[in-house]
């Protein structure tokens, strides 16, 4: 099993090998790409030193399955050369996500539609993937009508640039800014690029990426985006409306019982999702779980996930492994 990485010297990257070898996935041989000032070193891969290659010697060795988080320019690309091979790509940018004959998988929720021919795979967005975790079993249940977000995602979403800003401001160094405004000791009502309609890019991802992983374009669906000055993962605060009522002890029960999903709902003793918790884990974490009684068959979630681990690198090799069952 020949599997290559694309961007593997970058944050994402970086942890996709991190999560193949903790899940202990098949790889007899590791092709790590990067770009050209990076051919030539070394990674650390199974306690094995490997030499980081270019993509066009990827692409000569026929790797099995490529992992690609390396923007969607290299994504359009390249992800149809490797196709082309009978090499399974599953990209982590936004490059195919939308794309009608292109697969956006989570796999707890609808792994059941990959096939083997489907040569590109779309890793969706890090907040859409711990959003459709949570959700999903409450609407087979209960079906969603509406839905609305609001995202307090860590500085880590903007890769190395933005980890590198907020922990200048806080050294009191200055350095490139990854936005608009310091990040520090603020947060930013903008993630993404803005649209002609006043969302952002960021925003309009949830809408489109959660109704097509669902597989229901009826949900109504609005978003904000919120960049905040953490590092351990995203935060959610999710309302949704149901088409029927239901029975706060079912739902929780629904939760506890979803795969992915660990319920931490305990307001007695302030226990609760927090990124400081969720640094370094794969589940989606739930909590203050609540009936809103201004809008009936309502309810309100936080939501809480690593985004660098099950918002991108740990999905990602999660759908390899559906793919290594159907070779």
């Amino acid at each position: 099993m020949k599997v290559a990485v694309v961007g593997a010297t970058g944050l994402v990257g970086t942890e996709m090998l991190r999560v193949l070898e903790e899940r202990k996935f098949p790889v007899d041989i590791l092709l790590p790409v990067a770009t050209t000032k990076s051919i030539g070193k070394e990674l650390v891969f199974k306690g094995q030193e490997v030499l980081v290659v270019g993509i066009e010697e990827a692409l000569s060795q026929y790797p099995d399955i490529a992992l690609f988080s390396a923007g969607g320019a290299t994504s359009k690309k390249w992800a149809p050369e490797f196709a082309k091979v009978g090499c399974t790509v599953i990209d982590n940018s936004s490059a195919w996500r939308m794309d009608p004959h292109v697969p956006l998988i989570v796999p707890e929720v609808n792994a059941h539609v990959l096939t083997m021919d489907h040569k590109i795979i779309s890793n969706p967005n890090c907040s859409t993937i711990q959003l459709v975790v949570a959700i999903a079993p409450l609407h087979r249940e209960y079906k969603i009508n509406r839905m609305v977000i609001s995202t307090y995602q860590s500085v880590t979403g903007s890769g190395m640039p933005g980890v590198m800003q907020l922990e200048n401001e806080r050294k009191g160094k200055k350095g490139e800014m990854a936005y608009p405004h310091p990040i520090d000791l603020n947060i930013i009502p903008h993630g993404g690029d803005f649209l002609d309609n006043g969302y952002t890019t960021e925003e309009m991802k949830l809408v489109d990426e959660s109704r097509k992983i669902l597989g229901d374009q009826s949900i109504g669906i609005t978003a904000t985006v919120v960049r905040v000055p953490v590092f351990g993962g995203h935060s959610e605060s999710v309302n949704l409306t149901f088409e029927k009522d239901f029975e706060l002890e079912t739902v929780l029960s629904i939760l506890s019982n979803a795969p992915g999903v660990t319920v931490l709902d305990n307001i007695r003793k302030n226990e609760y999702p927090m990124p400081l918790f969720a640094k370094g884990r794969d589940e989606v974490f739930v909590g203050r779980i609540r009936r809103d009684h201004s809008q009936p068959n309502s309810l309100n979630l936080w939501i809480v996930s690593d985004n660098l681990r099950k918002g991108a690198a740990t999905n990602a090799v999660q759908i390899g492994e559906v793919v290594v069952k159907l070779k």
